[in-house]
């Protein structure tokens, strides 16, 4: 009995004699999908994870089942079941083959056979042994998933489940950290949705619905919102307009849900915020949308906002984990109640992998000569500039055109780019630059998005976000788009500054993570060391604790924090007459230079690629080539199997999908192919290099040593294996894959009934196609290799 047939003749009708299906608002849920399988490159997944069972009632996921066929041991789904229990945040699990039952209490760490499955209310009783009123009205409201077309993420319950209990828990701010992509506007929707329909308030009369308030800092981020709560009644949104407020005189108040960015808030007439028009209780509860930007921080006047609210239950939404510089938002809020990160998202399938090319040039330093151009400005004889200097104090466009011409040469240029810059005034010239190297002549190929370009600047953000146009494809910016901006198709992410918080760097490597049909990762191009980011232990690991911040000193006047001393009336200013005085300072005047023509003909570079491990950790190449040494056995035995392996095109194909499903993907172990000096060697070569230490032979010497050995083929043979060869040589073991035989017949016959009268009939073509391949990686000191154990598949009917 199989594990399809051991579940429906003995599981499933244990299941539903326990009253599973059969009492009201009990739900069995096979299949439960967990993950969707990392992303592994050429649209090619892991194995996605579901759970065999998982046993749902009013609306609250109870317990996961893990079954085997009925000949195993009941416990050898035990692993997986604690597992999915901990992924799921479920409390109980079982592990069973229909005939024996073992049961996990994940809270008390209780581990137990039992005689059979509880019915729904023994187990509803068992996981919520107090009564829940609270929680049992908000969670009998169901998910509005959209006609049966949107079920959430297992993390995004979990969020949500946390958050609507934390509510019921009476607990007045709640945060939530979920990496940047993962959809947490759609969880807010979701748990505005429960609260709203089951009339939670914070009088708890459950008699009205509640007022709820989304707060932003950036108008695009509260127009996302806004339109993805379109579920709602119309009546019940209100987006709170500046412009309306000062044509009606007053803030609006007849409807349920509102978006509003803080600065609306903030301003009003006569010195008082919009925000103090409504009484303090007015809202029940509050989203804030990238909470670590300012609402929360000690020193941030739109804390104003939230303080003034405090009698409302105040939900913060972060994608950073807790650090030095956000620590005032986790002071704030306090520990979240759930945590996603990138790296579990990526490990998941829901965000795209990423790699790193990291791009140093010798203008990384630059000390002036007399044969440069001082443009503007009074240069420092002798002193060197470095790279981090560059575009604040000074200019060199040469530079920056080098740069961009590196950049602008390594990617598709038809692929949606974000560019992030040292200021507006950078953002603009590196915009003109690329234009000038661009191969499309688009005047809006590239377009400045920035504070400076106002509303056209919204206008092209939303044209590039827009995944039905391809204008504009690249933008440029300083700080503007390092968040909100939700464009799913960006697959380049460069790097012109310096990028010195980690809560920012994590912000703009977000930009690439949300996924898209065909995009399989995004590639940072980072030249100012960025990357180190990804190495810090930070990164990978559990969100640390800040250093506690230093007091600030009370003032040695008074002795007071803040100062009360008296402050002295500014004097008026003769310029302007105004106290205090307005004039416009003069700003510092950039240094702009102009290399010399042999100076700017001298710029050159070096390219770098991250290697990550299976879990997505960064790596060095050192220890990718460590790892990958002592995984090597489990692929294959000796070099003679790996000769043997490689000769063929469907072992060669499975083992390299093996070695992707393990971590090592076809792109990475090509990047290694550089960091051996192997770019023109074959993949096999690599592999008997840091597997036996075998000398790395050239593709060229390869194809020649074959040639020699093919002669007993007859002439119109022995002409197409040439042309093969010689592709081989050009282009890698891509052209000896069997999918690749139609193309070449191709190539080489312009018809494949051509090639038919000339080398013979299909099964003939295939056959010699893949047997001269033994040719190539035959060792000579070692006796004929055995062919017969390896499978070859039979002909594509596209060949016929």
């Amino acid at each position: 009995m199989n594990e399809a047939e051991t579940r429906a003749d003995l599981i499933d009708p244990i299941l539903v004699k326990a009253g599973w299906g059969v009492v009201e608002g009990s739900r069995i849920r096979r299949e439960f999908p967990i993950s969707k399988g990392r992303l592994l490159g050429n649209k090619r997944r892991a194995a996605a994870l579901s759970a065999d069972y998982v046993l749902i009632y009013k609306n609250r996921n109870l317990a996961v089942i893990e079954a085997k066929k009925r000949d195993l041991h009941y416990t050898d789904g035990l692993t997986q079941a604690i597992d999915y229990a901990t992924r799921l945040n479920i409390r109980y699990t079982y592990s069973t083959n229909g005939l024996q039952f073992y049961s996990v209490d994940m809270k008390e760490s209780i581990q137990e056979d039992c005689l059979s499955f509880p019915t729904p209310d023994e187990l509803w009783n068992m996981t919520f042994p107090k009564e829940q009123t609270i929680s049992d009205r908000i969670f009998s409201i169901p998910f509005e998933d959209k006609a049966g077309s949107w079920e959430p993420r297992y993390y995004q319950n979990n969020a949500i489940t946390k958050t609507l209990e934390a509510v019921a828990n009476d607990k007045k701010r709640i945060l939530l950290t979920l990496a940047t992509g993962t959809g947490k506007t759609a969880i807010a929707f979701q748990i505005a949705w429960k609260l709203f329909h089951s009339k939670w308030n914070l009088q708890k009369d459950f008699k009205r619905s509640p007022r709820i308030l989304f707060l932003a800092d950036r108008n695009i981020l509260a127009d996302q919102a806004f339109n993805s709560f379109g579920a709602f009644d119309d009546d019940a949104l209100i987006r709170i307009d500046p412009s309306e407020i000062r044509k009606k005189k007053k803030v609006p108040t007849n409807g349920s849900i509102f978006f509003t960015i803080f600065q609306t808030f903030m301003s009003g007439d006569n010195d008082t915020p919009n925000f103090g028009e409504y009484a303090k209780d007015f809202f029940d509860f509050i989203i804030i949308d990238e909470c670590h930007r300012g609402g929360a921080s000690d020193e941030s006047s739109w804390r104003e906002i939230l303080e003034y609210f405090e009698p409302a239950v105040q939900l913060g939404l972060t994608a950073t984990p807790k650090r030095d510089e956000n620590g005032d938002t986790y002071k704030y809020f306090g520990e979240p109640v759930y945590i996603y990160s990138l790296k579990e998202g990526i490990n998941d399938g829901f965000l795209t992998p990423f790699k790193v090319k990291d791009i140093s040039t010798t203008g990384d330093k630059y000390i002036f000569t007399q044969d440069d151009e001082v443009l503007e400005g009074e240069i420092e004889e002798g002193k060197e500039y470095t790279r981090e200097e560059q575009n604040k104090i000074i200019e060199i466009m040469d530079i920056e055109k080098y740069r961009v011409n590196v950049f602008m040469d390594l990617i598709n240029q038809n692929q949606k780019t974000l560019v992030f810059c040292e200021s507006q005034n950078h953002a603009a010239a590196i915009r003109n630059l690329i234009n000038q190297k661009a191969d499309s002549k688009n005047l809006n190929y590239c377009c400045r998005v920035t504070a400076n370009e106002g509303s056209k600047g919204e206008q092209f953000l939303r044209d590039f976000q827009d995944n039905e146009k391809i204008i504009p494809t690249i933008l440029t910016t300083s700080k503007k788009l390092s968040t909100g901006v939700d464009a799913p198709e960006i697959k380049n992410i460069i790097l012109l500054r310096d990028v010195k918080s980690m809560v920012e760097f994590k912000q703009i490597v977000g930009r690439g993570t949300r996924l898209f049909d065909g995009k399989d990762y995004f590639t940072i191009y980072d030249f100012y060391d960025n990357y180190k980011h990804f190495i810090d232990p930070a990164w990978d690991g559990e969100p640390i604790e800040p250093e506690e911040p230093k007091p600030k000193e009370p003032c040695k006047t008074c002795n007071q924090r803040p100062c009360i001393c008296e402050k002295e009336e500014p004097e008026i200013c003769p310029e302007c007459s105004n106290r205090p005085c307005v004039c416009e300072k003069e700003k510092r005047k950039m240094i702009r230079v102009k290399l010399s023509d042999g100076k700017f003909a001298d710029l050159d570079s070096m390219v770098k690629t991250s290697f990550y491990d299976p879990s997505g950790k960064p790596m060095s190449s050192e220890q990718f080539v460590k790892e990958l040494f002592k995984e090597i056995p489990k692929f294959f035995a000796s070099e003679k199997e790996l000769r043997r392996i490689w000769s063929i095109p469907d072992t060669r194909k499975r083992l390299l999908e093996e070695l992707s499903e393990a971590g090592y993907t076809q792109e990475q172990l090509d990047n290694l192919k550089k960091v051996v000096h192997a770019q023109n060697s074959d993949l096999f070569d690599v592999l008997s290099y840091i597997a036996y230490h075998k000398d790395i032979v050239p593709r060229l010497q390869r194809a020649t040593k074959a040639k020699l050995k093919i002669t007993h083929y007859d002439n119109e043979k022995q002409e197409f294996l040439d042309f093969v060869l010689k592709q081989y040589v050009d282009n890698g073991t891509k052209d000896l894959d069997d999918k690749r035989l139609k193309d070449l017949l191709l190539s080489q016959y312009s018809a494949i009934e051509d090639a038919k009268n000339k080398i013979g009939d299909i099964k003939t073509i295939r056959e010699t196609f893949i047997g001269f391949q033994k040719y190539l990686y035959e060792d000579e000191s070692e006796n004929e290799m055995d062919y017969n154990n390896l499978m070859v598949a039979e002909p594509s009917p596209e060949y016929n």
